[in-house]
């Protein structure tokens, strides 16, 4: 399903050439040190450890993709949402209306691997589509963001202001809940060398907005590293910030905020947190994940370091910026309230830990917006000057396969 957002644009979140920064000293060797992606915090829902969470999302995930598969290919009027919910150890199905036989079917075998809930919903998701869409064209620029909620009981809309135009979805057909002010907008390390691995800084040679590598990928038999189209255009020449030349941007594709880099890649991403830029490491690459409201991910730009303990509220997001339109990004804030990503970030992975060992990541999008009105001080490697926010949007691992069909993930 898509979803509508009228989008009250405020800066953007890659830096531009004015607000360049030093980049810190570069290291002496590329460092090729794996170690584990685990937050300090307490872990959510009671679980011993970040492996054990981790474990059971896992298992939630994959069940979710079942289920999601069998929605895609079958009767699923009906259908409104997916909540995975490892703190509770459960999957949700939400459902509106009698679930069909097959689907059923299909649940009763998922649970003996998992505990799967199928849940009645007020509305299905293309109910939701409909009256969402009507909303938006009738609404103006009064809506900054329109969301379906994941279990079918309405919509979730947002305003800019802090006294939302009501009167402008007072006739929704479905319930509507309004948040006030919301500002979404357009969101190294720093001396990486071929192969290029992915949360590394890179800037656009031509304009000098400084953006963050996300995942290298092969398409076509070539290598490429994937990062966010509103970064530069087509023959536009991605650098690092010691003008290192990366490659051409070969290929873009604007409403999913995913463009390719030609470039030599390697299957890795770096992962030292905020507080520990140095020394440096970085983790393989397991493969790709999709994405469901519940989710715990890290994010990993260049500029913040890598974050942990961000959760999914949204999916399916689409987002109208003043110049275009983008399609299908996920909402994903920061359960403590701290920089989930900032300004220089844009493009950087959204990715998950591997539970056995966490440290192996498995791809699940790319840094695409954030919202300016949840700003937060800055972490990382460049704490002043930029804008940080708790709550981003990202374009997910499906937006590279329909931005670019063919496309494959590169392993570590």
């Amino acid at each position: 399903m898509a979803l509508g957002v009228a989008l009250a644009m405020v800066s953007v979140v890659s830096v531009g050439a004015a607000q360049a920064v030093a980049a810190p000293a570069p290291s002496p060797v590329k460092d090729a040190v794996t170690r584990a992606v685990e937050p300090a915090d307490e872990v959510p829902g009671g679980f011993s450890s970040w492996k054990d969470l981790l474990a059971t999302q896992e298992k939630l995930v994959k069940a979710a993709d079942r289920v999601t598969a069998a929605v895609k290919t079958q009767d699923a009027a009906g259908f409104a949402g997916i909540i995975a919910a490892p703190e509770n150890r459960e999957l949700r199905v939400y459902w509106k209306g009698d679930t069909p036989e097959r689907i059923s079917d299909l649940v009763g075998r998922l649970r003996r691997d998992v505990p799967v809930s199928i849940l009645p919903a007020a509305y299905s998701a293309r109910e939701l589509e409909s009256e969402m869409n009507r909303l938006v064209r009738a609404s103006g620029d009064a809506i900054t963001s329109i969301a379906p909620n994941a279990d079918g009981s309405g919509l979730t809309i947002s305003s800019a202001g802090h006294g939302p135009n009501r009167s402008k979805v007072a006739d929704s057909a479905v319930p509507v809940t309004v948040e006030a002010g919301v500002t979404p907008a357009p969101a190294s390390r720093w001396d990486d060398t071929a192969p290029w691995l992915g949360g590394a800084a890179w800037r656009n040679a031509g304009t000098g907005r400084a953006c963050s590598t996300g995942f290298a990928v092969t398409a076509g038999g070539a290598s490429w590293m994937l990062s966010a189209a509103h970064c530069g255009t087509i023959g536009q020449t991605a650098v690092d910030p010691t003008g290192q030349v990366i490659g051409p941007i070969a290929h873009a594709n604007t409403s999913r905020d995913v463009m390719l880099i030609r470039a030599g890649t390697a299957g890795r991403v770096y992962n030292n947190n905020p507080g520990t830029i140095s020394p440096e490491f970085s983790n393989p690459v397991a493969g790709t994940s999709a994405s469901y409201v519940g989710m715990w991910l890290c994010t990993s730009g260049a500029s913040s370091g890598t974050i942990c303990l961000c959760q999914v509220k949204m999916i399916n997001v689409t987002v109208y910026l003043a110049d275009s339109v983008l399609h299908n990004l996920v909402l994903l804030e920061n359960s403590t309230r701290r920089n989930a990503a900032g300004q220089g970030d844009s493009g950087g992975p959204v990715e998950t830990p591997e539970p056995s060992s966490t440290t192996r990541q498995y791809a699940v999008g790319v840094i695409s917006l954030i919202d300016t009105s949840a700003q937060v001080p800055c972490t990382g490697y460049v704490i002043n000057g930029r804008i940080c926010s708790w709550r981003l949007y990202y374009s997910p691992w499906s937006n590279a396969t329909t931005a670019f069909p063919g496309i494959a993930i590169t392993t570590g």
